[in-house]
């Protein structure tokens, strides 16, 4: 089952250390949204990021190509009824490109998104979502359009994206992914939030400092 852990962002650290959830895989439903060099400002355009937290901004994650000025919407994967719910995500290549802002992670996260399924990734977009528990594996574009296809021929096809096994499974059939190792252990042993690792180890954090004298 997909895991159970706290938004990321402010309000998490907010709450005092706390220990991070390990993210094994993901299960759930999926929606491909299809295009090559999806970069950051498509995921989240540039004037919504005008935010004191990250909270809110998943109602606007690809806000442009999902709305009309008028704030209807647009035909779209991501206003199919069919798909409501999904929270894995079927992309092309080198998806995340652009500028590095971290609020495209965060607005995918907030969207519902718990894994993404890619040809490839850039290389920035890939760390920000990694420290945001966000796994970003690796297919062929082969295995990603034939899951996507029976996604469109099923909406509710459970999926399962298993950092362990490096596979996607679903119904009889499953493919390879490749995840970097770094970034595998650091999902799998709970150890991919940099920030709250420091947080939860803070006691140990001052020992070390006062031992080196720095205060």
């Amino acid at each position: 089952m997909e895991p159970s852990f706290a938004s990321p962002g402010v309000s998490r650290y907010a709450r005092g250390p706390m220990a991070l959830q390990k993210v094994t895989q993901v299960a759930g439903t999926a929606v491909c949204v299809p295009g090559m060099d999806i970069d950051t400002d498509r995921i989240i355009p540039a004037r919504f990021m005008k935010c004191v937290t990250f909270d809110g901004l998943g109602e606007f994650a690809f806000y442009d190509v999902r709305k009309n000025a008028d704030g209807t919407d647009k035909p779209h994967p991501l206003n199919d009824p069919r798909f409501a719910g999904a929270n894995i995500l079927l992309a092309g290549a080198n998806f995340g490109c652009g500028s590095s802002r971290e609020h495209a992670p965060q607005a995918l996260y907030r969207f519902g998104f718990r894994a993404v399924v890619a040809e490839s990734f850039a290389e920035i977009f890939f760390g920000n979502c990694t420290t945001l528990g966000i796994p970003c594996v690796v297919a062929t574009a082969q295995d990603i359009h034939m899951l996507a296809a029976e996604v469109e021929r099923n909406p509710k096809l459970e999926v399962t994206v298993d950092l362990g096994a490096e596979r996607i499974f679903f119904e009889d059939q499953d493919f390879p992914i490749v995840l970097p190792q770094s970034a595998r252990d650091a999902l799998t042993s709970g150890q991919w939030d940099p920030i709250a690792e420091l947080l939860e180890h803070k006691d140990a954090v001052d020992r070390k400092i006062h031992e080196l004298g720095v205060i």
